[in-house]
């Protein structure tokens, strides 16, 4: 249904009931996240003071190698399953159980192509073993799908109760481990852990809603359905897991375990962050499919919002950590740490680009543009890998931290060419020189023109 512009109110209006549910969605999101990153954080200061360089980064080598997998087992699902519950919210258990089976089989098919990938490359048996622990966690994520559900109906609340016991145990059981002195094994065991109470919690919160997993049904059709659709966005993951953590693989083989644990101590700091964009959008992607069929201009005037806020929260995080840099890193970490301060100096703005891309990625999947994300993505990998090689050899971990920061600000634009994104990255550049933060201090209207 479109309504002309002059119909259409575009201003927030903070009393409406629409406003009130996603607000509360939203701030269940946040409480939860902020919950499981100040625990995580404070709790990953302990395991890299207890490992040290070397055995941290050979702990942060086994969860990279593992990540660059993980879209094998989501298969793209995780945006379209929560899409189609808005759509068809009669349809929950069909949609549900159709995509917690095709997630069991995508973490399965992940697991053994991790196994096979070891046995090529010939991995030490030590770091194998530690790998596929943390893989097996694969199979518990097809639970996700209640997770993807509670999304789609606005209930992010018994999302959050889940995914806080996870980590909040998890993190129990890593300063048992510290206490205990234990072996780096023990730390990747009790990561792995962490996705069997996820699974479990997920299933306990949707049964208080009194809804059973036992009346999930699996639909061939509509599975197909959903991998027409997820299909690009599951070959987007993989390329985008490769160039979010193909670096740490590139330093742990041509330099060493311990250049992989002060990069991975800067990059820990920096994605601490990425939880913003991400969950924003998770809890507003809802309204901003609603919007598309209020009207076009309403639908723009979100988006630029969202633009707007994610890039200056993205630019005030960036400018302090600049600053500080070496000083964050010697306070959490140590003396030891030191040489990830330039790292994380570099590597901080990155987040500009990740906030924005994650935005853009909302009006890619509500317009069914997911090849385009799927191109982009595979660009952005591509240069990361080559720039890698490049600056490596010269730089060191600088230069990878070079290589993340200019290929992720490429691949968030790289988009411009194209008709239908060409909006979206004009609304972008608009937000990047504040130029829609100046009419909305000043008090002016504004207007979006296509």
């Amino acid at each position: 249904m479109n309504e002309s512009s002059e119909n259409i109110k575009t201003k927030l209006d903070f009393t409406s009931e629409s406003f009130k549910k996603y607000f509360a969605n939203t701030s269940w999101l946040f409480s939860e996240r902020i919950l499981r990153i100040s625990i995580s954080f404070i709790v990953a200061i302990f395991v890299v003071r207890y490992l040290g360089p070397k055995e941290y980064g050979l702990y942060s080598y086994v969860i990279s190698f593992s990540w660059l997998f993980a879209s094998f087992s989501s298969l793209g699902l995780e945006t379209i399953s929560t899409r189609e519950t808005v759509k068809h919210p009669e349809k929950r258990n069909e949609i549900n159980g159709t995509v917690f089976f095709l997630r069991l089989a995508g973490g399965i098919v992940a697991f053994i192509l991790i196994a096979v990938v070891l046995t090529i490359t010939r991995e030490d048996t030590y770091t194998s073993i530690l790998i596929l622990i943390f893989s097996a966690s694969f199979i518990f994520q097809a639970f996700t799908a209640i997770e993807y559900y509670f999304r789609g109906i606005v209930k992010a609340k018994f999302n959050a109760y889940a995914l806080s016991a996870s980590v909040i145990i998890s993190s129990l059981l890593k300063v048992i481990f510290i206490l205990l002195k234990a072996p780096l094994i023990y730390f990747v065991i009790a990561s792995s852990f962490e996705f069997v109470v996820l699974a479990i919690g997920l299933i306990i919160v949707y049964r208080i809603n009194k809804l059973s997993v036992f009346y999930w049904k699996y639909s061939k059709k509509l599975a197909t359905t959903l991998l027409k659709d997820s299909w690009p966005l599951a070959l987007s993951g993989v390329v985008v897991m490769i160039y979010m953590r193909i670096d740490q693989v590139m330093i742990k083989n041509m330099m060493s375990d311990e250049a992989v644990g002060y990069y991975a101590a800067a990059v820990r700091l920096c994605e601490a962050w990425y939880f913003i964009p991400v969950t924003l959008c998770n809890a507003i992607f809802p309204a901003i499919v609603n919007a598309k069929n209020v009207g076009q201009e309403f639908y723009n005037n979100r988006m630029q919002k969202l633009y707007d806020l994610l890039t200056w929260l993205a630019i005030a995080i960036a400018i302090p950590v600049t600053i500080f840099s070496s000083l964050i890193i010697q306070l959490l970490f140590g003396k030891d740490f030191a040489e990830a301060g330039p790292v994380l100096t570099i590597y901080i703005w990155a987040g500009v680009a990740v906030f924005l891309g994650v935005a853009s990625s909302q009006f890619l999947i509500n317009e069914n543009l997911t090849k385009l994300s799927f191109l982009r993505a595979l660009i952005g990998m591509a240069i990361n890998v080559i720039l890698n090689f490049i600056l490596i050899p010269f730089y060191g971990i600088v230069g990878s931290a070079i290589a993340t920061l200019i290929s992720y600000t490429i691949v968030t634009f790289i988009l411009f060419y194209h008709p239908l994104f060409f909006l979206q990255f004009k609304m972008m550049m608009k937000s990047i020189f504040g130029i829609t933060l100046f009419k909305y201090i000043l008090g002016k209207k504004t207007v979006y023109n296509g």
